[in-house]
């Protein structure tokens, strides 16, 4: 390995986007820490060298990126860093384009070229090192990518366009990397993926994750286990029978819907219809009664007329998801959603957007007083405005409902599990009292 013991560089690794990006720049980091780089993520200090991994879902998230990069490609012209590079989706997706239109970025790559990133630092890409990394979330919880890329061809997304072809890790580096992330003191895994349910199909020839889910769960020091991103059409249903059986595995599942209308789900592409939404959702609450459903939504999508909407908001006062998430169409370039006419205006995007998120808080509300007075097991993540703040399994950091408690009342230890009783319920938020200390 090249030693670097006097080298006077300091890298600011900036995370743009999702918790898949996130684990990719932890990869980063990991990776120039182990060539004796001082690295930094998201920091305020002052780097010479910056490294932004972009987003480049929909529109804000693309603005976002170029803003972030225009402004430290503007510090490097004032000579106050010295280089620029940019990697992940947004210059996967347009790095022609960038490379033109903003020349003082040093080199772009995409999201699959970490090594050709370290070449350019003049660093070696340490193999042993996969599944070894930096975490920056706190660390009791961490992600967990289970597969790369997507199969799919919804019509509105351009992650295949970004990301490639699915590719699943195999089951026996995954506990691997658990293992590893357990002797550091990670008690919680948010499993994550393009697409969760079809990890397996490449390498297994079947839908593993039930196996994958079996095998983690014999890692001593992980507790909890979380599935994000899962899609509807053709989901494996042993899933529910295993997080029943598995009390490791939180009765939780993060199931993206995107519509419940048949015509805009047809031309969204997204092989299921409202019936079989609606049957998958009544089957897992038939295993798992007291699991937590998030969902989001896309709306304004080409052709969406008042009575599809309509449709969807029904469908959500049916369902009473416990947690929704809602994203207005953003017409991508190079998707079949592109070659439609982009006629659902921006305020009236945004008006359904406002309408569902009003009809979920009035659900959430519904949820949550039905909490009080009972017990959960808590993980506590962080102390702030005089509260301990945590989470039960049925909430998933940032994006979820957190449980609040006085700090000047009761003790906490940040990472650690507490035994709650809920006494007061809000929209999104609960508060309680520590009742116990929870093994």
């Amino acid at each position: 390995m090249k030693t670097r013991s006097t080298r006077k560089d300091k890298v600011n690794v900036i995370t743009l986007g999702c918790s898949k990006n996130l684990v990719d720049s932890e990869n980063i980091i990991t990776q120039l820490r182990a060539n004796e780089y001082s690295v930094v993520h998201d920091s305020q200090e002052d780097a010479n060298i910056i490294i932004v991994n972009t987003c480049g879902f929909i529109d804000l998230a693309k603005e976002e990126s170029v803003n972030t990069i225009l402004e430290y490609a503007d510090l490097k012209s004032k000579g106050e860093i010295d280089k620029l590079y940019v990697t992940g989706c947004l210059s996967q997706r347009y790095k022609d384009s960038l490379e033109e239109e903003i020349p003082e970025v040093d080199a772009y790559f995409g999201t699959l070229e970490l090594p050709s990133l370290l070449a350019r630092l003049n660093a070696d890409y340490r193999h042993e090192l996969i599944g070894e990394r930096v975490l920056t979330t706190p660390g009791h919880f961490a992600y967990l990518k289970i597969s790369e890329g997507c199969n799919r061809t919804c019509s509105f997304c351009a992650i295949p366009l970004m990301r490639g072809k699915h590719i699943s890790r195999t089951i026996e580096s995954l506990v691997a990397e658990a293992k590893h992330l357990a002797s550091i003191g990670v008690k919680e895994l948010i499993l994550i993926a393009q697409e969760l349910t079809y990890y397996g199909l490449d390498i297994y020839k079947k839908r593993a994750l039930p196996e994958l889910l079996d095998a983690l769960c014999e890692v001593e020091g992980i507790e909890w286990i979380r599935l994000h991103y899962a899609y509807p059409s053709k989901f494996p249903r042993e899933v529910f029978e295993t997080m029943k059986l598995q009390p490791k595995i939180c009765r939780y599942l993060d199931i993206p819907l995107q519509h419940a209308s048949d015509p805009v789900l047809e031309r969204m592409k997204r092989q299921t219809t409202r019936k079989e939404q609606a049957d998958l959702i009544r089957h897992a609450r038939s295993v798992v009664p007291d699991i937590a459903i998030r969902t989001t939504f896309l709306v304004g999508f080409p052709g969406e007329t008042d009575e599809e909407f309509e449709d969807l908001c029904d469908f959500i006062r049916e369902m009473k998801f416990e947690r929704v998430g809602v994203f207005q169409y953003s017409h991508e370039e190079d998707t079949s959603g592109y070659l439609m006419a982009d006629d659902v205006s921006p305020e009236t995007k945004q008006e359904r957007a406002n309408t569902i998120m009003e009809i979920q808080q009035e659900i959430s509300m519904e949820h949550n007083e039905q909490l009080v007075g009972c017990t959960f097991r808590v993980l506590f993540d962080r102390k702030e405005s005089g509260y301990f703040i945590g989470r039960t399994e049925f909430d998933s950091p940032e994006v979820d409902n957190e449980v609040w408690v006085d700090a000047t009342k009761f003790y906490a230890r940040i990472g650690d599990f507490a035994q709650v009783v809920i006494t007061e319920a809000q929209e999104y938020d609960l508060y309680g009292e520590i009742v116990g200390q929870a093994n």
